[in-house]
């Protein structure tokens, strides 16, 4: 549907003054529609739209009447985006009928927005990580309690420079929301309303400015001692020895947590595993044993656990700790976290921040510690991100020049 605006030089009156018509083209067929009380001399008129007059002119409204030229295109555009979200058939009955409707506008054009956002995640499910939806799920979730307890109607055009500062401080203020998990909240957002603007759900593009926020955070690692000593501790309990030996084996592969659950028999060969990653949908991903992992396989060769024992997130992030703390991985660890310029620092025992994720951050650590190439570890671990990884590799040179304090000391 193209719109344009045309002079009715027809109907040109005594002093000059002609009128305006709006013609649209809709499938081949013309749809015209005088612009009521609009009226120019042709010599203002240029592109479309009315030009200023000279300054030894009488004023000729020129503001007054693009702006209604500017709205009445608008509302043609809003009209078309409503039939076209809305299944309906445009027609010329139709188009003149919600362009004299004074109430058509674009507050109640546009879909809802929360009924959006859960298209968006049906939609992405299939393609996305399960850990990604459930970040989707979550954002959403948060977005409805600032709505419900700000009293802040979210709509598509509602998501403004206002929005983004009310939501800020909600977040800081109400839920004592670290700055990290907000860059999150935000990019969850941002990420909807571009999918949404690429489907016609609105025009507002407010929501590129809003910022994310991201400080560094330490990376919780065990030491090689520390790995070592959990490896070979005898639990009593056949419950924490098999978390352990699960945890251990992240810590000798570098899988990813949701990687080790869906690991099946068939994905064990001789002198390696091969899977398909999760998170990254990288197929048939290669990576070789060492002699550490291919014991914990070996000892569960036999068993109804093969190849692994498994255990949910949430009780496997509970009972890793309670492993951590019975060998005496107890290191005084000092936290700094941000909610927004507020700094809170914590000094908690090593144990109490172990959970799945940090099996993968032992591997990569230690890998580089003991002298393996990063372009060697990047390929197992599948890192994109070159700035997270760059982290491990400065902590590795750190432990190095430690080491070679040792001469020092001589």
């Amino acid at each position: 549907m193209n719109t344009s605006f045309i002079l009715r030089k027809d109907k040109i009156s005594k002093d000059g003054l002609i009128p305006i018509r709006l013609l649209i083209t809709l499938d081949g067929e013309r749809i015209r529609r005088n612009v009521k009380n609009v009226k120019t001399n042709i010599k203002f008129w240029k592109n479309q739209r009315i030009k200023p007059n000279p300054k030894n002119e009488s004023y000729n409204f020129h503001i007054e009447y693009n702006k209604e030229l500017d709205e009445l295109e608008e509302k043609v555009k809003l009209i078309y985006r409503f039939a076209l979200l809305n299944n309906i058939t445009l027609s010329k009955e139709y188009v003149l009928n919600k362009l004299e409707n004074n109430t058509f506008n674009s507050n109640n054009i546009a879909p809802d927005f929360f009924d959006s956002y859960h298209e968006f995640i049906e939609t992405n499910r299939s393609s996305k990580a399960i850990g990604t939806t459930k970040k989707y799920v979550s954002t959403v979730n948060f977005i409805k309690d600032f709505q419900n307890e700000t009293g802040y109607h979210v709509t598509f055009d509602s998501l403004n420079i206002e929005y983004y500062e009310k939501f800020r401080d909600y977040a800081f203020g109400n839920r004592n929301t670290l700055n990290n998990y907000f860059g999150k909240l935000i990019t969850g957002t941002k990420t909807f309303m571009n999918w949404a603007f690429e489907r016609g759900y609105h025009s507002n593009l407010e929501f590129k400015k809003f910022k994310t926020v991201q400080n560094d955070i330490e990376v919780i690692y065990l030491t090689m001692d520390e790995l070592m000593l959990l490896y070979n501790f005898k639990f009593e309990s056949k419950r924490l020895e098999h978390v352990r030996d699960f945890y251990c084996f992240g810590c000798f592969t570098g899988l990813r947590f949701s990687d080790l659950k869906q690991l099946k028999k068939s994905n064990v060969f001789n002198d390696h595993i091969r899977l398909n990653i999760q998170k990254t949908k990288t197929i048939d991903h290669t990576i070789p044993l060492n002699k550490f992992a291919k014991e914990i396989l070996e000892k569960y060769s036999d068993t109804l656990y093969q190849p692994l024992p498994a255990i949910s997130g949430q009780k496997f992030n509970q009972y890793i700790k309670e492993c951590c703390e019975i060998v005496g991985i107890t290191t005084s660890i000092n936290i700094t976290r941000y909610i927004g310029n507020r700094r809170i620092d914590k000094i908690l025992p090593k144990y109490q921040l172990i959970t799945s994720h940090t099996a993968r951050k032992t591997f990569v650590t230690n890998s580089l510690v003991l002298g393996m190439k990063e372009m060697i570890v990047r390929n197992i671990t599948g890192h994109k991100d070159d700035k997270s990884f760059r982290k491990y590799v400065e902590i590795a040179e750190d432990f190095k020049k430690e080491e070679m304090n040792i001469w020092n000391k001589i």
